[in-house]
């Protein structure tokens, strides 16, 4: 049997240099004066960071008492999903608080307005933009408009789901789908509708997607409905394509012959998707003041 040989003390660490210890002191002591203001108060430890642009939530407005309840909710998912972010609303009309009024009451700093609209238009192209250079005590981006987005067409999807549509419909010959969208003089709105409609069609399986308006556009609901019957579809859903609760969902609605969604209101994804719109104006949409005089500078879908 082989004896072990007794453990060797260890050495103690070396110190840190006499300039180490100094450097580290230093260092410390110029943290801890930032924190105080020259009359000896301590500084709140917020105010030393700079804090993330307002997202302000442009809806458009709605005599509908439905339509604030919702959008408030929508908003409230929003700041749960980023506690830390100040978020506000602003209305383009009908609606109280109006965005200028809204953007009135900030303070001097930097904003994003995320329009709650689903396409290019004239409020996205022209309001928006018109109402942020006007704020001239504020650093403002317009953020692009909802859609088209994958995560509209999946609150589409099981706002369906929610109002009967099942997934073996998707292989049914006489199946379709109506997406029943606001309208809108501007051509690129009925681009917009048209992406969403052929991307709500793929999740669906397949099933045709017709988009169709309340205003400013056709076909309506009802034309719609009767060119896809004259295709032997009889059996049609209609997809609500309204951020909340209104006068065209409720019209576009009573037209649909069976199935009708509820408007995609405060749906998860829904909330996701602000947020991803207003991360996205940070790091690609000009100044408000620029994209007023060219509007292509505005953040893109």
């Amino acid at each position: 049997m082989t004896e072990t040989a007794p453990e060797q003390p260890r050495e103690p660490l070396p110190l840190d240099s006499t300039a180490q210890l100094l450097t580290r002191i230093t260092a410390q002591l110029g943290t801890q004066l930032s924190l105080v203001t020259p009359n000896g108060t301590r500084r709140p430890m917020h105010r030393t960071r700079r804090s993330a642009p307002t997202l302000v939530a442009v809806a458009h407005g709605s005599r509908d008492p439905q339509a604030l309840r919702t959008v408030l909710e929508l908003l409230d998912r929003v700041r749960e999903l980023r506690p830390a972010l100040d978020v506000r609303l602003g209305h383009i009309e009908l609606n109280q608080p109006l965005l200028p009024d809204t953007l009135d009451a900030m303070e001097h700093g930097d904003a994003v307005l995320v329009p709650l609209l689903l396409g290019r238009g004239h409020h996205v192209r022209h309001d928006l933009p018109l109402a942020a250079a006007a704020a001239t005590h504020l650093r403002t981006r317009v953020a692009a408009p909802l859609g088209p987005h994958p995560l509209l067409v999946e609150a589409l999807y099981e706002r369906l789901l929610e109002a009967g549509w099942r997934e073996e419909y998707g292989t049914d010959r006489n199946a379709a789908v109506v997406l029943a969208a606001a309208g809108s003089r501007d051509p690129r709105s009925d681009v917009d509708a048209r992406r969403t409609a052929a991307l709500l069609g793929d999740r669906l399986g397949g099933v045709p997607v017709v988009p169709a308006y309340a205003s400013a556009a056709t076909p309506d609901v009802p034309a719609a409905l009767r060119a896809l019957a004259a295709r032997g579809r009889h059996r049609v859903a209609l997809a609500s394509y309204f951020t909340a609760p209104g006068r065209f969902a409720t019209v576009s609605a009573a037209a649909a012959p069976g199935i009708a969604a509820a408007p995609l209101g405060a749906h998860p994804a829904m909330a996701r998707l602000l947020l991803h719109r207003y991360d996205q104006a940070l790091t690609t949409a000009a100044p408000a003041r620029d994209a007023l005089t060219h509007p292509h500078l505005l953040a893109t879908a």
